[in-house]
């Protein structure tokens, strides 16, 4: 099953059906039992005809943080050992693969965030610019996994490299988080073989891509929740991106009016077009 969040207000995707839902975003998802809320609201939901209630897509989200993991995948680590090389940093990168505890940092507000469709941004001081295709989790009030969206955790390269200590410059600032286009509830927790691909293109033309099964994250999805909720409550819930292994060359960078298609299956499909920040 499928919510949307538009201007209009909530629908409920069920294989070919619509519903129209009358309660608020907070209200409808934060709770531990949403497959089954979910699977009992159709028998009473108004029923939707025609595609109309599509138009004004939002992002998924109302009143819950955006949260990130780092490095949880080989590829991720090896990346920014490399980008931080010249600082001396990359050292860092190389045992936080390895640690019991996990990279794990703030990454947006929600009235930062973006969705499918909407423009996501790059910074004007930062050379070398990169989506971050990642599973993300919405995971309720008392830490248990809920549903899934497509997330896109763009990153400051450049940033970041310089010296480890500016993360949060490289990766929180406006637009710098994209998620959905929906958030995907599931009867059973997603599959360890489920794949994320992405595609970017500059003049309709593909200029990477790639794709990578979950089952190659170092971490388990339990385990980067239960970090995150150790000293931490969320009264709303709160989404977590479990990071990325799809990591461009090094020559490559952002320009604006890229496009980056990000999909996950049995979750969607995320599209971005690339601006500078405003």
């Amino acid at each position: 099953m499928k919510l949307f969040k538009t201007v209009n207000g909530i629908y409920l995707q069920n294989n070919e059906s619509v519903y129209k839902l009358e309660q608020q975003w907070d209200e409808v998802v934060n709770r531990d039992d949403l497959y089954e809320y979910l699977s009992d609201i159709t028998t009473t939901a108004s029923k939707v005809a025609g595609d109309d209630w599509q138009n004004g897509l939002l992002p998924p989200i109302a009143n819950q943080e955006v949260w990130a993991a780092g490095v949880t995948y080989l590829q991720s680590r090896d990346a920014r050992v490399e980008e931080s090389q010249s600082s001396g940093g990359s050292d860092l990168y190389k045992r936080v693969y390895d640690a019991e505890r996990p990279e794990i940092f703030f990454k947006s507000t929600p009235q930062r965030v973006v969705g499918h469709l909407q423009d996501v941004s790059i910074r004007k001081d930062s050379l070398w610019n990169v989506p971050e295709p990642e599973l993300t989790l919405f995971v309720n009030s008392n830490g248990k996994i809920q549903g899934y969206t497509v997330g896109n955790d763009m990153s400051s390269r450049s940033i970041e490299g310089e010296n480890a200590l500016y993360l949060p410059q490289a990766k929180t600032y406006n637009k710098s988080a994209a998620i959905g286009p929906c958030l995907t509830v599931l009867a059973e927790p997603i599959s360890r073989e489920t794949v994320i691909s992405i595609v970017i293109k500059r003049n309709d033309v593909a200029l990477y891509s790639d794709k990578t099964p979950l089952s190659r994250m170092k971490r388990s999805l339990e385990e980067l929740t239960g970090f995150l909720f150790r000293e931490l409550t969320f009264p709303n819930g709160v989404y977590l991106m479990t990071g990325t292994c799809l990591v461009p060359p090094n020559d490559f960078t952002l320009q604006p009016l890229d496009v980056v298609e990000i999909s996950i299956d049995g979750i969607g499909v995320l599209i971005n077009t690339v601006a500078y920040n405003q």
